[in-house]
């Protein structure tokens, strides 16, 4: 046997170094509160009056005028025209912005008026809590399958505001406000203020009513074991009010998980460190503790900026007094963390440095005037495949497609996928009450979504074009 020996070349020569850059380098980034007071506005606002949850939301920016208030002439015409041009046309949801949310925009901008409205415009808090014309997609604002509730979830309310989705689970939605509005919001149907382009609809029941309607039918159904509190947002519930209602979930011995909901613990935390607060969070927790109950706190942020020094206390202060999880249920969203980069950063952010579980990124859901903002299928694949391997297994979020009448499915979880025309088919494992009568058998029945249409190669365009050319009412 003949082994050939290296020639004097290889021999000699370096090794070559064909390695890969890595994907995604970790350091550690300490949290920062941005200053307030680079605002004109807020020029004077002290310490103790930011901490205040009171002072927080007197001062929330429900309009035009007092975002001009607040930024001065640091934000030029052009902004504000932007602004009233898709709030005339396009929004979902009216403003509300709490000063700490709307501090977390452009932190690092140089305090020039062109330099700071170019910062705004390109920063992805301000992309989803402040949406102005130019960010729609021009051609295709809606798909044209969207709808105003879009996961349909009114259809199933066992009674008014608790939606039995899942066989096991419920979503009780005691308010239908929140102390600030996301421009995706997937309840923008019944959230929030009318807006010049929808009329919302409304709880009609007193709270007290609907209330007790919701312990009655938990009370009679023992299959539920667990239920989301939600809204809106619970921390728009009167502590008192909200303390009552959890204490009567906690006398039901079906109900083995509790979740609250609650943006504010990103965009308002002060609220949470309210001490009466805390202390009946800290009543709520043990109580559950002493019943064997696992009680969570949920909350939804999407980028690493909003992450401040602030919400990790909140969080962490949570956990102090005893509840088990505090977990993020963020949106996947194109301009805001649709990168292997922005995703980490928030992961780590949320994981390292305040406390938060990184849970869920779902899939934008298909509200009206939300194409600009959502993301192909396939492109959500790649970023759950892009992100693993960097975070703790138990950390590691997943990111799901929430489909119509089915629920969160892993996005790896589609039965087939057409992505020239962006639809994807999904299928449901299970059944809940009567919901069959309508939809024929759950178990067999082929569930579908849709991709952004912008995201699609030409050929799925235009067959979209089509379509839509297809199902215009003749004359029209």
């Amino acid at each position: 046997m003949t082994v050939q020996q290296p020639s004097a070349a290889t021999d000699t020569a370096e090794p070559a170094d064909d390695r890969l850059p890595q994907p995604y380098e970790y350091r550690r980034t300490p949290l920062t509160e941005p200053d307030w007071r680079r605002f004109p506005g807020w020029r004077d606002v002290t310490e103790a009056q930011w901490r205040d949850a009171q002072w927080q939301r007197a001062h929330c920016v429900k309009n035009a005028a007092q975002l001009r208030a607040v930024t001065g002439d640091l934000l030029q015409d052009r902004f504000h025209l932007e602004l009233d041009a898709d709030q005339r046309q396009f929004a979902t949801m009216s403003m509300l912005l709490p000063p700490h949310m709307l501090n977390t925009m452009a932190p690092d901008a140089r305090l020039t008026p062109e330099a700071f409205t170019d910062a705004f415009l390109a920063d992805p808090v301000r992309n989803y809590m402040l949406p102005v014309r130019s960010d729609r997609d021009p051609e295709w604002p809606s798909h044209p399958r969207a709808e105003r509730d879009s996961l349909h979830e009114s259809e199933m309310w066992a009674v008014e505001g608790l939606t039995h989705r899942y066989p096991t689970k419920v979503l009780a939605e005691l308010v239908a406000t929140c102390p600030q509005y996301c421009g995706h919001c997937t309840r923008m149907d019944l959230v929030g203020n009318s807006t010049p382009q929808f009329t919302k609809t409304r709880l009609t029941l007193r709270p007290v009513d609907r209330q007790q309607q919701m312990i009655d039918y938990l009370s009679r159904t023992p299959e539920v074991r667990d239920v989301v509190v939600s809204g809106g947002d619970v921390a728009n519930v009167p502590w008192p009010q909200l303390e009552s209602f959890l204490m009567r979930l906690l006398d039901l011995d079906s109900v083995r998980d509790i979740r609250l909901a609650s943006k504010a613990l990103i965009g308002l935390p002060q609220h949470w460190l309210q001490p009466r607060v805390v202390e009946g969070l800290e009543r709520v927790a043990r109580t559950a503790e002493r019943r064997g109950v696992n009680l969570a706190l949920h909350t939804h942020a999407n980028h690493a900026q909003s992450i401040t020094p602030l919400a990790a206390e909140a969080a962490r202060t949570a956990l102090a007094v005893g509840v088990r999880d505090v977990r993020n249920q963020g949106v996947l969203m194109a301009g805001v963390n649709d990168s292997t980069t922005a995703l980490l950063d928030l992961c780590f952010a949320l994981q390292g440095e305040a406390g938060i579980l990184p849970y869920y990124f779902y899939l934008c859901d298909m509200i009206p005037n939300s194409e600009h903002w959502r993301v192909s299928l396939a492109h959500a694949k790649r970023l759950q495949s892009s992100i693993l391997g960097y975070l703790p297994g138990y950390a590691t979020p997943r990111v799901v497609c929430d489909v119509p009448y089915v629920g969160k499915r892993w996005v790896h979880q589609a039965d087939e996928y057409d992505e020239e025309r962006g639809i994807s088919y999904w299928s449901k494992n299970y059944r809940v009450g009567g919901e069959d009568e309508p939809h024929g058998d759950a178990a067999r029945r082929e569930f579908v979504y849709y991709d952004p249409i912008a995201t699609l190669p030409r050929s799925g365009r235009e067959w979209w074009r089509k379509q839509q050319e297809a199902e215009r009412p003749a004359g029209s």
